[in-house]
């Protein structure tokens, strides 16, 4: 598990996941738009098309940026996780068909080319009113585009894991540039209160959630192992692992998922070599000889013990 990774097929999980996602999404884009046509009947179908693709592309992110930290917080949302790639690669579609149909209603009748008028319309930097917000949803849609672009394992395997994980984590700084974008556009021209909670909601869920995280992951480092006479530390009881699970420490300034399948415990680096995600979260589909990573293990008395250089 931690030296090869194989690329899982088209299987039904995936279908019936992506079929939940396009039924969602589209039930979500009928109803912003039915609803909208009955509360303002002047607006424009453009218009609310460009409304209704843009919320749905933010939600969306948050969702996105949600399932990271609530995986690592419990077990039970894993399944989000399973085709995580699949909302970004959908939510950047979305975003895009926002983008085109905002670009051709704003800037698509001017003397100028479309492109050009949105990077030279507005140039007010210095101006926090009029701040040229445009432009920090387009850096934000480079942004995704690259990660879209590049989901695929081919590009994974190609670009190596680390560099796809750094490249990967630049959806931060689109969910900050869409942030931006979303205050000093939207919120602008909106007289309601009702926009400005919900962002300072969905806001306050991501922070939170992976402030939550962090702390249990740092309470994990913080924990002290003192090995023995003979180097070893205890880990836990044996039957405090679950069959075909891990249990994750940190030993060494490096967390070590101990696993136990068929009555066999092993242990290696947490770190997956797929996408450098934890691996210790991971639930084992096979029955398989795990490599010793660095780290002989043994199994006697009823706990487990393991022994670091």
């Amino acid at each position: 598990m931690s030296l090869t990774y194989r690329a899982i097929g088209w299987n039904r999980q995936k279908k019936i996941y992506d079929t939940i996602l396009t039924c969602g999404l589209g039930s979500y884009l009928a109803l912003f738009t039915g609803v909208g046509f009955w509360v303002r009947p002047n607006l424009t179908v453009e218009t609310l098309l460009i409304r209704a693709l843009g919320t749905a592309s933010f939600l969306l992110l948050h969702v996105i940026l949600c399932i990271g930290p609530l995986c690592r917080i419990d077990r039970r949302f894993l399944p989000l996780l399973y085709n995580r790639r699949h909302l970004g690669v959908t939510m950047f579609l979305l975003a895009l068909a926002h983008s085109t149909f905002a670009l051709v209603q704003f800037h698509g009748l001017g003397d100028l080319n479309p492109f050009v008028s949105l990077l030279v319309s507005n140039s007010r930097w210095s101006s926090l009113a009029q701040f040229p917000f445009q432009q920090l949803g387009f850096v934000a849609l480079l942004i995704l585009f690259l990660m879209a672009a590049t989901s695929h394992d081919f590009w994974l395997h190609t670009l190596t894991p680390p560099v796809w994980k750094r490249l990967h984590m630049g959806v931060y700084a689109a969910y900050g540039l869409l942030v931006g974008h979303v205050t000093l556009g939207a919120l602008q021209s909106e007289s309601s209160p009702v926009l400005a909670s919900i962002l300072a909601a969905g806001l306050a869920v991501v922070l939170g959630l992976h402030g939550v995280a962090a702390w249990r992951e740092r309470r994990l480092d913080l924990r002290k192992l003192s090995p023995d006479a003979e180097g070893f530390v205890d880990v836990c009881q044996v039957d405090g692992i679950p069959e075909n699970r891990a249990q994750v420490i940190s030993a060494g300034g490096e967390r070590i998922a101990v696993f136990r399948y068929n009555g066999k415990i092993s242990a290696l680096s947490n770190v997956c070599v797929h996408q450098n995600g934890p691996l210790g979260k991971a639930r084992l589909s096979m029955v398989c000889h795990l490599p010793v990573a660095r780290l002989p293990i043994l199994a006697g008395f009823g706990n487990v013990a393991a022994a670091f250089p």
